[in-house]
């Protein structure tokens, strides 16, 4: 199916290009454009979103499975093309018809979607197509956004490793060294819109998923306040933690992102939380002195430990005195002197896995091939890597919400809630700070040296929002990120301190596996 849409693409830019000789204006480049970008072309008359749309798909056929072969997308939507005219035709009569007019969105293959494939990387959900878009996909699509294609992920979302499942042979790579890996679970999201095979994406976090890929490939990734963002419609791994949201290459497209996708969903009781809470316009936090007089804490119990890596150390020490130079005043060192004994007191047992995907499964009206996690293990379709953590899923036999050792874990939520918001208060400050990753990205197949995950305690146990953006590279090329994680709700402080540390540093470079095509 690719395959015969790339066709139809270069025969029809070669129509257009042959319809236009002479009078076409200069070709629109789309590696490192942005939104506003994007639309400014389109306002002068020198872009249309059929040619926008083309030429992502023609870096998509040289990149994902040819050339670096990233091996990042599951399928191309083949009706991008006809969305696109269908929004050049609204253009010439209304303009930009909404936020995300025309902007290609690559989004992960747990979100369903009613025309293309859900399978969450796994053969046993081959074949799957929901009558309904997730809440998030219905959203862009009202913004204007066209779902280019669905992106691999680490099978399920188990993996906040590496992206690797049964849907696709071989890894996603990371396209800042082909023999790395993109982290997990939203890996094929991050390395698509890193390599510009499309304009910002979708993802999901459940300890790490979107934080994680983006560090790994030199983005921005942005996990909300529970509540503020549905889960409606997404293939779930774990809904007291599962977080769906955006990932871009500037902190403005993921805000523009950002703010046509919260906000109250009935499908997904955590909105609740957002009902009735007034939505900010999260663009007025794009202040390029956002750093100027803000207080931020260094949080290492977060990051160090003994296989932390001597280049990812330096890079975050001058990411501090990045922050001092734009303003910030930077706290260094912020400690959680209770949380060794919250650890201590809270061992409970909690695996919700298999009770969140039944209720999923049962959500789809039975349009899914397996109607069980029995079934889904007795099918063997699936990637032998997750075998254990089904088995493991499959033998819980209490639901989580009469489990004791849920129980046990929401009161170690609320204590490190508590603990944070004592020490920040305390300080008066307005964000945390920390390297997303300890170490750089692994190479492909390697799971013994240090990953270095830094993403799976603070937010998600607490809940609340963390943004991570680019603080650089180790290995001359290998980027790395920094989180600004912060209290309930405070996503706008959080946006003003990542555009600011962004516009000062201009950290984001293009992947060198993925040039311009001539």
């Amino acid at each position: 199916m690719n395959k015969l849409v790339i066709a139809f693409v270069a025969v029809a830019a070669s129509r257009t290009l042959n319809a236009q000789a002479g009078t076409a204006a200069p070709a629109f480049r789309v590696e490192e454009t942005t939104i506003a970008e994007v639309h400014a072309a389109m306002r002068a008359g020198t872009l249309t979103c059929r040619a926008l749309v083309e030429q992502y798909l023609r870096r998509i056929d040289a990149y994902d499975k040819n050339g670096p072969a990233l091996n990042a997308i599951v399928v191309v939507n083949p009706a991008a093309l006809r969305v696109a005219d269908s929004l050049d035709v609204r253009f010439r009569r209304e303009g930009i018809t909404g936020p995300l007019h025309c902007i290609p969105v690559i989004v992960k293959d747990n979100f369903e979607t009613v025309d293309l494939p859900t399978t969450a990387g796994s053969l046993s959900l081959q074949g799957f197509v929901s009558k309904k878009d997730a809440f998030l996909v219905r959203r862009i699509r009202e913004a204007g956004a066209i779902v280019l294609a669905k992106s691999n992920m680490a099978e399920f979302a188990f993996s906040p490793y590496e992206t690797v499942n049964s849907i696709l042979p071989g890894y996603t790579k990371n396209p800042y060294a082909t023999d790395r890996v993109t982290a997990g679970s939203s890996g094929g999201t991050a390395a698509a819109v890193a390599a510009n095979l499309g304009e910002v994406g979708l993802g999901t976090d459940t300890g790490n998923s979107i934080r994680g890929p983006s560090s790994h490939q030199a983005l921005v990734g942005i996990r909300s306040t529970m509540g503020l963002t549905s889960r409606g419609g997404v293939v779930p791994l774990n809904l007291s933690a599962d977080i769906a949201g955006p990932m871009a290459r500037t902190v403005a497209d993921a805000v523009a992102v950002f703010q046509a996708v919260v906000g109250y969903d009935p499908a997904d009781s955590a909105t609740i939380a957002a009902r009735g809470r007034a939505v900010p316009n999260y663009a007025a936090s794009l202040v390029r002195d956002g750093l100027r007089g803000s207080r931020i804490g260094v949080l290492r119990q977060a990051y160090e430990r003994p296989s932390l890596d001597p280049e990812v150390r330096d890079v975050f020490a001058r990411a501090i005195a990045d922050l001092r130079l734009a303003g910030a005043t930077v706290v260094d060192t912020v400690r959680l002197p209770e949380l060794d004994s919250l650890f201590a007191a809270h061992r409970g047992q909690c695996n919700p896995f298999k009770y969140d995907l039944e209720r999923w499964i049962a959500s789809t009206g039975g349009r899914t091939p397996v109607k069980s996690l029995d079934e889904i293990i007795k099918s063997n379709r699936f990637h032998p890597s997750i075998q254990k953590r089904l088995e493991l899923a499959q033998a819980a036999d209490v639901a989580p919400e009469k489990n004791p050792g849920c129980k046990d874990r929401e009161d170690f939520r609320e204590g490190l809630r508590a603990g944070v918001s004592r020490a920040m208060d305390a300080l008066k400050l307005d964000a945390l700070v920390y390297p997303t990753w300890s170490n750089p990205p692994r190479l492909i197949g390697d799971l013994n040296s240090p990953a270095g995950d830094n993403s799976q305690l603070f937010s998600p146990s607490t809940g609340w929002p963390a943004i991570t953006v680019p603080m650089g590279y180790t290995r001359g090329t290998l980027p790395a990120g920094m989180t600004f994680f912060g209290r309930a709700w405070s996503e706008p402080m959080l946006i003003r301190l990542a555009y600011g540390y962004e516009q000062t540093t201009r950290h984001r470079r293009p992947p060198p596996a993925t040039p311009p095509l001539r």
